[in-house]
């Protein structure tokens, strides 16, 4: 909570031009729920916070209640939204309003809800403090751009071959440029940004800080680019996959731990690699929990399109020294530089599950003094040097829930419910008739 008063606020932001403050928070797959409030009523909901239907939590991309315990079983009860007001800032692109984060309460016993992503990942991150360590975390996120066509959408400004490249030759209507200089106003730690592999792809990096933090930009980011690419007429998707003859889009993440002098405690150039023991028990720990781990940053029945060998994702629980066809790669700065790259995750993870995931395993990696194998020489996507990573969401599923140590740490109740989901989805998926298999049986069988 801000340490400036709500009156001061309030008076702040009308000075400002400010008449509406939109609140926003994550779901359990990281779609962002919210209310509108006017200026004048925030002091009441600062106090009191907003009433939701505790079922959003778990309401499908196609607006179906999925029934996860403590929603429909128990007829659709409350939740409770307070405002975090030191999140508050004024939207560029929408004058008049500003955005905050909110956090979830039980209305019943104002205890916080653990099932929410945002306290899912202070959690972890308080148990990550028992060592003494702050996790840092950068966060890199690609993305597919789409335009009409027809009744459906085609990539936009869609070309081969314009991989890093800048301007127009990739991006007619400047969508990059626009992206960035209003992100900035944002304030969320915008820094640079390309058009990536695919056509119509990008990606726009953000800058490290702990944890929490690079978790709320990052869940920001994503809603900001949604909501600039509709400005524009277009849609802005973080699909694994959204393409059979592409690639898919990438949540990589940058990680590292600093002491309480904010010392990062991965550097050690001593080391035959430059990295100190806790660093390679980091690793370890990130190694021995992948199959886990996989459930929150490939969550989807998609996201298993986009990994696989010589995908450039992940197909094997490795690590490597700035090796790109590893899981794990270490980049290679030294010194404050220190850190790992996890490129497990693709862009349709909820950046707070999937940030305190990865904490989650680095803390068992460091508690329990995890060695790591030997790093990955040359090419990688030979299984017989590493295991193989989940190739499905019910194998990921299937790991996540025996993996008790991860689960312990993330919090049960978090789990149950996330499960629940995650099986419904696969449940809807194994009823739904698709595309290629009308294409594949209906005219011969």
């Amino acid at each position: 909570m801000s340490a400036e008063s709500v009156e001061a606020i309030v008076e702040r932001l009308a000075r400002d031009g400010v008449d509406v403050v939109r609140i926003g928070y994550p779901d359990l797959i990281g779609t962002e729920r919210g209310k509108d409030v006017l200026l004048e009523q925030l002091p009441e909901v600062a106090e009191r916070g907003v009433a939701f239907c505790r079922a959003v939590y778990y309401t499908s991309p196609r607006g179906d209640t999925v029934p996860v315990p403590g929603g429909l079983d128990r007829g659709l009860p409350d939740i409770t939204i307070k405002p975090d007001l030191s999140t508050l800032v004024n939207l560029p692109w929408e004058p008049g309003v500003a955005h905050c984060l909110g956090d979830a309460f039980l209305p019943e016993t104002g205890e916080p809800f653990t099932e929410s992503p945002r306290a899912v990942l202070g959690s972890v991150a308080a148990r990550l403090g028992e060592l003494g360590l702050t996790g840092v975390a950068g966060p890199e996120l690609e993305y597919f751009l789409l335009e009409p066509d027809g009744p459906g959408w085609r990539r936009y400004d869609d070309a081969t071959g314009n991989v890093y490249v800048t301007g127009r030759k990739g991006d007619r209507g400047s969508h990059l440029l626009r992206s960035l200089r209003l992100l900035r106003d944002l304030g969320i730690g915008a820094t640079m940004g390309n058009h990536e592999f695919s056509g119509g792809q990008f990606e726009i990096n953000l800058r490290h800080s702990e944890a929490p933090d690079a978790a709320d930009r990052a869940f920001r980011f994503k809603s900001a680019i949604k909501e600039l690419a509709r400005q524009d007429g277009l849609m802005a998707t973080f699909m694994a996959r959204p393409f059979t003859d592409e690639g898919g889009s990438g949540f990589h993440v940058h990680i590292s731990c600093v002491d309480g002098d904010g010392r990062n405690v991965f550097d050690d150039p001593g080391s035959s690699y430059g990295l100190s023991s806790t660093a390679l028990h980091a690793i370890g720990g990130i190694l021995a929990h992948a199959p886990a781990l996989a459930a929150l940053l490939t969550p989807t029945i998609n996201s298993y399109k986009r990994l696989g060998p010589d995908s450039l994702a992940p197909w094997l629980a490795d690590w490597g020294l700035d090796n790109r066809s590893a899981m794990v790669r270490v980049p290679p700065e030294r010194g404050p530089g220190s850190r790992v790259e996890v490129r497990l995750g693709d862009a349709s993870a909820n950046p707070y599950l999937g940030i305190a995931g990865l904490l989650a395993a680095v803390y068992l990696g460091i508690r329990d003094r995890v060695e790591p194998p030997g790093p990955l020489s040359g090419y990688g996507y030979d299984p017989a040097k590493a295991p193989v990573l989940p190739e499905s969401l019910p194998e990921a599923l299937d790991a996540f829930e025996a993996d008790a140590a991860l689960l312990e740490v993330l919090g049960k109740e978090f789990a149950t419910a996330y499960v629940a989901y995650r099986r419904h989805e696969v449940h809807r998926f194994s009823r739904h008739v698709t595309d290629w298999e009308f294409q594949e049986y209906a005219y011969h069988l």
